[in-house]
């Protein structure tokens, strides 16, 4: 007889994407398809110094599309940046959004649609399902291969004055087309490949033992997983390899459509509040939480993590619960060893007199509501304090 399937209502949110080299140079065409008459172009200043941002501008040209460009953005995106943003794109009477870059750059382009039409100040759409009016037309073309927020329904944006990262999560924020072009993770250097990398595999993990999970993300969750796995390390050394770029691009892009539908759990809520607080590079903080979740999640999700293992071929010896959960801990620790992550908490200025507050800030993060261990405030503290 067939295992039995699960038959719970779930749903699966995506937008229309394009993927494969050259992708990015349809842009100028779907801006042109959405309607666009004056485009603001959303970028930052690493960006800008590529490239990719320049041949963008010609595409916009070829279609006779106005264009003004915004890129004063920093790698965690601020909530004055995301209203600045807003300013130049009524100022000047955009009515498209093109995002080109990162996550922060793409959800900072996400924030400025949800405050152009919506109106009042991002702070106001903290939360899940907190946007009323839809977005002007977003298209995102994403330069790195790792935060998937160009198919999720997630954006997040750094409270300054709090000093905490607060996501919005809304299918309103899902872009309309992500155009996923492998080619131009040729421009990153090896500590963002990594990191972002990193960032892929902690949303697979999290997607697939999430209590939210259902058969479609599992399906795009452990293929994630097996592609991050197998191909990380090759980026690294062989940073021009369109081959293993176009395989981490695919995971990052099948990773964002597990995670945009079953969410995430205590590692990203944890470095949430890191990247407010301290500022610090969340695909980094991501890698040196992940194994220290896992050691925490475990027995409420061990056949699930055990299903991950079975996925990349790890193996196991005897039948002892508490045993495997040691050797896949220790696989994972080894793992992130293995691409150049050897920091720690403490390493990145993590001290045990803010991790109170740290935890404080954690706790109400949104993310925590799909991890398949219910965690209190005391539970993220010796997390945190684990991973100093």
């Amino acid at each position: 007889m067939s295992k039995d399937i699960q038959l719970s209502p779930r749903k699966f949110v995506a937008p229309e994407y394009i993927y494969g080299v050259d992708s990015r140079l349809m842009a100028g065409i779907f801006c042109k398809k959405l309607g666009g008459r004056k485009v603001l172009l959303v970028t930052d200043q690493g960006i800008e110094n590529t490239r990719w941002l320049s041949e963008i501008e010609k595409e916009l040209q070829k279609q006779s599309l106005e264009y003004i460009v915004f890129s004063s953005i920093s790698p965690n995106p601020r909530d004055y940046e995301v209203m600045e943003g807003k300013t130049k794109y009524e100022e000047h009477k955009c009515n498209l959004i093109l995002a080109l870059g990162g996550g922060s750059v793409m959800d900072c382009a996400k924030g400025i649609g949800i405050v152009s039409t919506n109106l009042g100040h991002i702070h106001n759409y903290e939360g899940v399902d907190m946007i009323n009016k839809p977005m002007p037309p977003l298209i995102c073309i994403p330069t790195t291969g790792g935060t998937a927020a160009d198919v999720s329904q997630f954006a997040i944006i750094n409270n300054t004055s709090e000093r905490y990262k607060f996501a919005i999560v809304s299918k309103a924020v899902v872009p309309d087309v992500a155009l996923i072009d492998p080619l131009v993770l040729t421009s990153m250097d090896a500590f963002l490949t990594v990191c972002t990398g990193m960032d892929t595999l902690s949303h697979a993990f999290e997607a697939f033992v999430s209590n939210a999970n259902s058969a479609f993300t599992d399906l795009y969750a452990l293929e994630s997983i097996q592609l991050i796995i197998n191909n990380l390390h090759d980026c690294i050394t062989r940073p021009d390899d369109i081959q293993a770029r176009g395989k981490v691009m695919l995971a990052s892009l099948y990773a964002g459509l597990a995670f945009s539908n079953a969410s995430l759990g205590c590692v990203h809520a944890l470095a949430h509040s890191l990247g407010g607080y301290l500022d610090l590079p969340h695909g980094e903080c991501n890698a040196i939480l992940l194994p220290h979740v896992v050691d925490y999640n475990f027995e409420s999700a061990s056949e699930r993590y055990i299903k991950i293992a079975e996925t990349i071929k790890m193996p196991f010896h005897g039948n002892n619960k508490n045993d495997r959960k040691k050797a896949f801990v220790e696989h994972l620790i080894h793992f992130k060893q293995s691409v150049g992550i050897h920091t720690t908490l403490r390493d990145k200025g993590v001290t045990p007199d803010i991790i109170q507050q740290l935890a404080s800030k954690a706790i109400k993060d949104p993310c925590n509501a799909t991890n398949p261990k219910s965690p209190v405030a005391d539970d993220l503290k010796a997390i945190y304090s684990e991973a100093l």
